[in-house]
C-alpha cells in the first residue's frame, strides 16, 4: 500500500494528465490515425467523436450518438471552416474522420486529407485516371469514399484500380489493378474494410460486363477471394455451387454480353454473425427478354447476397426484383438494426432499393419478414411473404414495340443516396423519389462492345401522355417505421444523404444549396444554413475536444447551379467544397455570383427531319449518358445544343475520329458510320433551334 506522500503524487499526476489530455486532445489525437486496427473498426460505436468507415459503423445506420447540438440549440449552429475542392464534378462522398483527420474524395478517386479542427489541408493524392475512362462512366465519374485499417486509406479509382495510401504522408503504399481494363468496368463505390482485407466492387452492367466483389490483403494487396454475382460461360465450368446454381436461372447465351450484376454500392458486414452482405445490380442488356429470352430468374441480380468474408462462400441470398428488367438494382444502402418485431427482438437488415419496395430481413438466415411500398410504384401490386417474390401486374414488361409506362422509373425509388436508422425514434430516413419511365424494345438492338447495351429504345421522350400520371419527379425525405411499414412524416424537396444524431435531429443537404436540420421525431425543420450548393454525399458528425461538428461534401456539378432555361454556366463558381459546423461558428462563405453564359444562335442550316429522327435513336443509344436527354446536358456535361462543333467543319474529327478524347470524347469510329454521325449533328441541331424555353426540365435519366 503506497504511502500518503506516494498517494498524494499519483493524485496528482492523475488530475495532470486528465486536465493535460483534456487540453490537449487535438494534439494527441493527431498522433493516433495510424492505428485504426481490425478492433477499433468492430468497436467503432464506443468512439462517437470518430466516423471510422462509411456509415460509422459496420451496422451503417448512420446515425452519431453525438448529443451536444440538440433541439435546444440546433439554432446555434454556425459554419466553423470550409474547405474548397478541386473538382466540378459531382461530389458523392462521406468523408472519414480518424482521429482528427478528416478523409474525403472526389471525383475519379482523387482524396484529400484535412485537418478536421481546421479545414487546412494535410495532404492531397491524385490516381492520374486517364480521362478516355470518362466514356465508361454510365452516370458520371463519382467516388463515395475512402475506407481505412492498419495506417493506411484505402480508395478506387474510376479506372477499376484499389490504391492504398499511407494515413499520414498521402503516399502510394500498394496499387492492384482489380478490372479487366480492355472492359468497360469502373469503381465508384467506396470500399470497406473486414477482418484485414479490403472489400471492393465495380460498376459497368449499362455495358457488357460481369458482375463480382473482391477481397484484397490490407496489408499486401494480394487478392484473397472474389465471388461472382452471376454465372460465366457454362462451358468452362463454374467457379463454386453458388454459379452453378445459378446457372440453372438464366437461358440463353447472356455471358457474351456480360450478363451485369455489378456490385457497385452495398457492402455491409455484421461481427457477431460473422456474415457479409452486398447489394448486386441490374442485368446486361436491361431488357430480360434479349438477355435470357426463355426466361428465368437470373440468379443473383438485383439481390441481397450473403458471404463468409473470409473465403467469400455463399451463405444465402435474397432477390427482390427476379427476372430484372427496369434498371431495378438491389445495390442500395442496407442498414443492420436490432429491432422488436410482434414482441421479439430480431436481427434484421433493412433496405430500400429502387423498385418502390421497403424490406426487412432476418440478416441471419435471409428469411423475409415485411415488404411494403414506400414510394410510387405501379409495376406490381404487393410483395407475397410467403414465397418472397414480388406480384406483378400485366402488362409491366415491354414486348413487342409496346411502350410501358412504369413507375418508378431507372433511378429508382431510392438510389445509392444514404438513408439513417435512429434507435431513439425508431425510425429509417429515406431519401425518395416518386419517378417514372417509358419502356420499349429497341427492336434495332445489336449489341455493341464497350458502350451501352440496354435493349430498349430510350429515346422516346418523357412527355409522352400517359392518363392519370404525373409528368415530373417529385423528391422527398422520408422518415419510415420498420415494424409498422408506415410512413411517419415526409419533407419535399431533392436532397442528400441523410444523417441522424442522438440530439433529436435529422441532417440533409438540399437542392436548394442548403445544409437543414429536421426534428427526428415530427420532420419540423429547426435550421439551415445557404451553403451555395447542394449536398449529394451522406453529412456526418465527429468531435474535436469539447465541440461537436456536423459537415458534409457538396458538389451537385456546376450544372445544377444553372437557372432553369440557361444552359451549362462554365463561368459560374462551382462551390464544391467541405463545409463543418459546430456551435457558436461563425465562418462566412464568399459570395457567390451567378454569371449566366452567353448564349450562342444555333446554326441556319436546315435539316433533313428523317435523318435527324435517326439521330435521335441513335444519340440516345451511345451519347445520352454524358449529354443528356435532348442533348441538354447532363447535370456536369455541357449543353451541346450550343457547341462550335455543329456547324465549324469539325464534328467528325471528333465523333469519329476522337480529337478530344484528352478530355474524355473518345472515338465512336467502331460503334457508328460517318452516315450515323451526320445523323446525330443533324439531330442536335433541330434540338437546338428549337426556342431555349422550349427544354423539358426533367431529370437526365439514371444515376448510379
Amino acid at each position: 500500500m503506497p504511502g500518503l506522500p506516494s498517494l498524494f503524487l499519483l493524485l496528482v499526476n492523475l488530475v495532470f494528465f486528465a486536465l493535460y489530455g483534456a487540453a490537449s486532445s487535438w494534439a494527441a489525437d493527431t498522433e493516433k490515425p495510424y492505428s485504426v486496427t481490425a478492433e477499433r473498426l468492430v468497436n467503432a460505436d464506443a468512439e462517437p467523436g470518430n466516423w471510422l468507415s462509411h456509415g460509422r459503423t459496420y451496422s451503417e445506420q448512420r446515425y452519431s450518438p453525438l448529443d451536444q447540438v440538440d433541439l435546444s440549440n440546433v439554432n446555434k449552429l454556425g459554419l466553423d471552416w470550409y474547405f474548397d475542392l478541386n473538382d466540378h464534378n459531382v461530389v458523392e462522398a462521406t468523408p472519414l474522420v480518424i482521429d482528427g483527420i478528416m478523409y474525403v474524395t472526389e471525383a475519379m478517386g482523387t482524396v484529400f486529407a484535412l485537418n478536421a479542427k481546421t479545414g487546412e489541408k494535410v495532404w492531397y493524392f491524385d490516381p492520374e485516371v486517364p480521362p478516355e475512362t470518362l466514356v465508361k462512366a454510365c452516370c458520371q465519374p463519382v467516388n463515395r469514399g475512402v475506407a481505412t485499417a492498419n495506417g493506411k486509406i484505402f480508395v478506387g479509382t474510376l479506372d477499376g484500380r484499389l490504391i492504398a495510401l499511407d494515413a499520414k504522408s498521402g503516399t502510394k503504399v500498394w496499387e492492384q489493378i482489380t478490372t479487366d481494363p480492355t472492359q468497360a468496368y469502373t469503381i465508384t463505390g467506396a470500399p470497406r474494410v473486414v477482418k484485414n482485407r479490403v472489400l471492393i466492387g465495380n460498376a459497368g452492367a449499362e455495358y457488357d460486363v460481369r458482375g463480382y466483389v473482391s477481397a484484397y490483403d490490407a496489408d499486401t494487396g494480394e487478392m484473397d477471394w472474389r465471388f461472382y454475382t452471376i454465372p460465366g460461360d457454362p462451358s468452362r465450368g463454374f467457379e463454386n455451387d453458388a454459379m452453378r446454381a445459378a446457372a440453372e436461372t438464366w437461358t440463353g447465351e447472356w455471358w457474351k454480353i456480360g450478363g451485369g450484376g455489378t456490385v457497385w454500392d452495398a457492402i455491409v458486414y455484421d461481427p457477431e454473425l460473422d456474415l457479409l452482405y452486398i447489394g448486386t445490380g441490374n442485368g446486361t442488356p436491361w431488357n430480360h427478354a434479349i438477355r435470357s429470352p426463355d426466361g428465368g430468374d437470373n440468379l443473383y441480380l438485383s439481390s441481397i447476397v450473403a458471404l463468409r468474408p473470409d473465403t467469400g462462400e455463399y451463405v444465402w441470398h435474397y432477390q427482390t426484383t427476379p427476372a430484372e428488367t427496369w434498371d431495378f438494382t438491389a445495390t442500395q444502402p442496407i442498414i443492420l438494426a436490432d429491432i422488436e418485431i410482434e414482441g421479439v427482438m430480431r436481427k434484421v437488415l433493412m433496405q430500400a432499393p429502387k423498385n418502390g419496395f421497403f424490406y426487412v430481413l432476418d440478416r441471419s438466415t435471409g428469411d423475409l419478414i415485411s415488404a411494403e411500398p414506400f414510394a410510387k410504384i405501379n409495376w406490381a401490386s404487393h410483395v407475397d411473404l410467403v414465397t418472397g417474390r414480388p406480384v406483378e401486374r400485366p402488362g409491366m414488361r415491354p414486348v413487342d414495340e409496346t411502350r410501358v409506362y412504369i413507375e418508378p422509373g431507372p433511378g429508382g425509388a431510392h438510389n445509392w443516396d444514404p438513408m439513417a436508422f435512429s434507435p431513439i425514434t425508431g425510425l429509417v430516413y429515406i431519401p425518395t423519389v416518386d419517378s417514372r419511365f417509358i419502356w420499349q424494345k429497341d427492336e434495332e438492338f445489336q449489341y455493341t462492345s464497350g458502350l451501352w447495351n440496354l435493349g430498349y429504345d430510350i429515346s422516346i421522350p418523357f412527355d409522352y401522355p400517359a392518363v392519370g400520371t404525373e409528368q415530373r419527379s417529385r423528391s422527398y425525405l422520408l422518415a419510415w417505421d420498420p415494424v409498422t411499414q408506415r410512413q411517419a412524416w415526409r419533407s419535399d424537396g431533392i436532397g442528400s444523404g441523410v444523417l441522424a444524431t442522438a440530439g433529436g435531429l435529422v441532417f440533409r443537404g438540399t437542392g436548394d444549396g442548403r445544409f437543414v436540420a429536421y426534428k427526428a421525431d415530427t420532420g419540423e425543420e429547426v435550421w439551415s444554413s445557404y451553403v451555395q450548393n447542394r449536398g449529394v454525399g451522406g453529412p456526418i458528425s465527429y468531435a474535436i475536444g469539447e465541440d461537436q461538428y456536423v459537415a458534409i461534401a457538396l458538389g451537385r456539378g456546376a450544372a445544377t447551379m444553372r437557372k432553369d432555361v440557361v444552359p451549362y454556366p462554365a463561368d459560374v463558381p462551382h462551390a464544391n467544397r467541405v463545409v463543418a459546423f459546430k456551435l457558436g461558428g461563425n465562418a462566412a462563405l464568399p459570395d457567390y455570383i451567378y454569371t449566366p453564359q452567353e448564349l450562342r444562335a444555333p446554326p441556319v442550316e436546315e435539316i433533313n427531319i428523317e435523318t435527324a429522327a435517326v439521330g435521335r435513336k441513335v444519340f440516345h443509344r451511345y451519347c445520352f449518358a454524358c449529354h443528356g436527354r435532348e442533348a441538354r446536358g447532363n447535370r456536369i456535361q455541357p449543353d451541346i445544343r450550343f457547341s462550335d462543333y455543329l456547324d465549324n467543319g469539325f464534328w467528325d474529327d471528333v465523333v469519329m475520329d476522337g480529337i478530344l478524347s484528352g478530355v474524355g470524347m473518345v472515338s465512336f469510329a467502331d460503334a457508328m458510320s460517318p452516315e450515323l454521325s451526320e445523323a446525330i449533328r443533324q439531330y442536335v441541331i433541330m434540338e437546338a433551334q428549337k426556342p431555349v424555353n422550349s427544354s423539358f426540365k426533367q431529370d437526365a435519366g439514371p444515376v448510379q
